[in-house]
């Protein structure tokens, strides 16, 4: 994987996608856990893209090893390279459970059946042992949620504090405005 893309690392790219992806993948998990018509909707759509973030994930730490290799050794970047490669094993797991509780909640359901004019009859829901699970599943999908927003976080903030806590700026600039 190239390094650089005309002169810009190929890592300040790929993190944007990761950057908007996984967000966007742990509100898909929350929503698909918690609201069962976003769910019929939308839940394979939301499953699709948290693998699509999954995916992006090791585009970006491998052109990051790339860039990491360019540069003089520090603790700030062992810690932000250390950290990225800890956020795939939380998203991966996410999307699985996702897709998961969306199958389970697909097979059980059918559609509403029409009983005569303006009435019909709610899709079944589940029962006993099975609600259980389907509880279980939910509450692991938020969990691995909340763990991957708070690590796309650390992520980041330890990024730019390798990328910029050596720079020093003024508050005015050169030609007296400020």
């Amino acid at each position: 994987m190239p390094t650089f893309i005309n002169g810009i690392p190929l890592h300040a790219l790929a993190v944007h996608a990761v950057v908007v992806l996984v967000p966007i993948a742990v509100l898909g998990g929350i929503v698909v856990s918690l609201w069962s018509a976003a769910r019929r909707r939308y839940g394979w759509l939301l499953v699709a893209e948290a693998a699509l973030a999954a995916i992006s994930i090791p585009i970006a730490t491998s052109s990051g090893e790339g860039l990491e290799h360019r540069l003089p050794r520090s603790t700030l970047i062992q810690t932000h390279t250390h950290l990225g490669d800890e956020l795939l094993i939380f998203v991966v797991p996410m999307v699985l459970l996702m897709a998961a509780f969306v199958l389970l909640h697909h097979r059980n359901e059918t559609p509403a059946r029409r009983e005569g004019p303006g009435t019909t009859t709610a899709p079944p829901q589940l029962t006993g042992s099975m609600r259980m699970f389907a509880a279980g599943l939910a509450g692991l999908i938020i969990a691995f949620a909340v763990v991957s927003a708070v690590q796309v976080y650390r992520i980041g903030d330890s990024g730019a504090r390798a990328a910029w806590s050596d720079k020093q700026y003024n508050s005015t600039s050169q030609d007296g405005a400020g």
